[in-house]
């Protein structure tokens, strides 16, 4: 069983930075793609960002393009989210996810939440104006 654990959210003034980080126990964290998802309060959990089990692709929703990046040290069992000029739209609990299918595909954002198999239990990022 795999178990994720997320950390680095806060609260942070709009133009700042955060660092998220989410570290991966029990299973091989090299062989799966990891993806990072958001929820805000009222809304449903949606995709940020994912990576391919060796670092080198990534994607991104639109929203975060150019703000936010995604990249894992397969050494660490850990996968990062360095957030830069967040606006109060970023307010959401951040999580982690990992997919563990036979099935792969570089070309494949794997932005759905059912395309995931294990899940971290979020961090907290608030962004004031």
């Amino acid at each position: 069983q795999v178990q994720l654990v997320e950390s680095g959210g806060g609260l942070v003034q709009a133009g700042g930075s955060l660092r998220l980080s989410c570290a991966a126990s029990g299973g091989t964290f090299s062989s799966y793609p990891m993806g990072w998802f958001r929820q805000a309060p009222g809304k449903e959990r949606e995709y940020v960002a994912r990576i391919s089990r060796s670092g080198g692709i990534a994607y991104y929703t639109d929203s975060v393009k150019g703000r936010f990046t995604i990249s894992r040290d397969n050494a660490k069992n850990t996968v990062y989210l360095q957030m830069n000029s967040l606006n109060p739209e970023d307010t959401a609990i951040y999580y982690c996810a990992a997919r563990n299918r036979p099935n792969y595909s570089e070309r494949s954002t794997y932005a759905r939440t059912y395309e995931y198999d294990y899940w971290g239990q979020g961090t907290q990022v608030t962004v004031s104006s």
